[in-house]
């Protein structure tokens, strides 16, 4: 997967594949391409509420409560 920024051109968006995407996938002016587009966020962001839309119920300081008893046992 090949992240791109997206830029200005006239009044639609374009986008600059890499010289090393182009030379891997011998691509050619003119040439009919397919792409895929997805929105890309920060991971963090992305990470953020994870746990509670998975059903984890416990609170932060719960998971470090436990987390902490079961680093002492061993």
């Amino acid at each position: 997967m090949t992240v791109c920024k997206t830029k200005r051109w006239g009044s639609s968006l374009g986008v600059v594949i890499p010289k090393t995407l182009v030379d891997e996938m011998h691509l050619t002016e003119n040439q009919d391409i397919e792409i895929e587009v997805r929105s890309t966020t920060n991971p963090l962001q992305e990470l953020f509420g994870f746990a509670k839309r998975r059903g984890l119920k416990k609170s932060t300081e719960e998971i470090i409560r436990e987390t902490r008893k079961a680093l002492r046992a061993d």
